[in-house]
């Protein structure tokens, strides 16, 4: 496969970055050429010092990785030749529009169509387009070089064959893709971590518990299992399978369900409170949160390292 990703921002640089690991010739799309260099050495430097800490991925060298990466500031050059198509635009549901619908009208009819929107739905985003069965979402996890999984969003129009086609591409550069089977709002990754920002929120404003004690609730708490099994196993091996948790605290768990507030502002006085706690933490200066982002990184980096090879044992 020859992909192609559109802009050259944070997540596209990202996804060049997983797919020339996995040994892909990738082209970068922007359309200014000062984005497109700066972009390419951004990649450069970050795979150096992946290189030197020990977590480069693939089994390619730097610079192999790094001649595979081209880019182009010319639409239809960029997507010649590309069997798969990754937009990767802001949030913006017009522009995203704009974007499929100009390639709607230059590509084949074997180019999957991609989307790394997180939480527009492909009804919203492909509908009217006649290369509708070629078109998906591929939800990465930011960032996607860091955080494997991949939420692959199907169209009610989508061939399954391109649902297919793009889960064995992501398996085959190393990503865990997961298939929903139709759309959802949010999709579920979103779904869940919301359910979650939410009981935070209200846990928070209700004074129950100080904005830093409740993140390490998550971080050496429940995020500890987290990080290698899902709730639902969680549920199966805290008990003698499922059918024996639900046993022993179905009850339990509609009581405390049952005291959930409606949806949070986000707002307010809340939003101070937390606001205050998290910048007395990491302050909001760029220079700081950079360095925090790459201590998360180096750290998500460690902790898939130690997945994989626990897996391998």
């Amino acid at each position: 496969a020859n992909a192609c990703f559109l802009f050259s921002g944070l997540i596209g640089r990202s996804w060049a970055m997983v797919f020339a690991a996995g040994g892909l010739k990738v082209k970068l799309y922007d359309i200014a050429q000062e984005q497109l260099t700066s972009a390419l050495e951004n990649i450069r430097k970050q795979m150096k010092e992946l290189k030197e800490s020990g977590f480069l991925k693939g089994a390619l060298s730097v610079e192999q990785q790094l001649a595979l990466i081209s880019v182009c500031t010319d639409l239809k050059a960029a997507v010649e030749g590309a069997t798969f198509i990754q937009e990767c635009t802001p949030e913006n549901l017009e522009l995203k529009k704009k974007i499929f619908g100009q390639l709607d009208l230059i590509v084949g009819d074997n180019v999957i169509l991609s989307s790394s929107t997180s939480c527009l739905l492909p009804s919203k985003l492909f509908t009217g387009l006649k290369h509708v069965k070629q078109c998906i979402v591929s939800h990465p996890v930011n960032p996607p070089y860091f955080v494997p999984l991949v939420e692959i969003v199907p169209h009610p129009e989508t061939d399954p064959s391109t649902t297919e086609r793009t889960y064995a591409l992501m398996k085959k550069i190393g990503q865990s893709p997961v298939k929903l089977n139709k759309e959802i709002e949010g999709f579920v990754l979103n779904r869940l971590q919301y359910a979650v920002i939410s009981e935070a929120w209200r846990l928070v404003g209700e004074r129950i518990i100080s904005p830093t004690d409740l993140d390490l609730v998550m971080s050496d708490g429940l995020g500890m299992r987290y990080a290698f099994i899902g709730p639902l196993e969680t549920m199966h091996l805290n008990a003698e399978g499922i059918s024996n948790y639900c046993e022993r605290y179905r009850e339990g768990m509609k009581l405390v369900l049952n005291t959930f507030g409606p949806v949070p502002e986000f707002s307010g006085e809340i939003e101070q409170k937390i606001n205050q706690a998290m910048s007395e933490k990491i302050p909001s200066v760029p220079k700081v949160l950079d360095a925090r982002r790459k201590w998360r990184d180096d750290c998500l980096t460690g902790l898939a390292k130690l997945k994989k090879e626990m897996k391998s044992e």
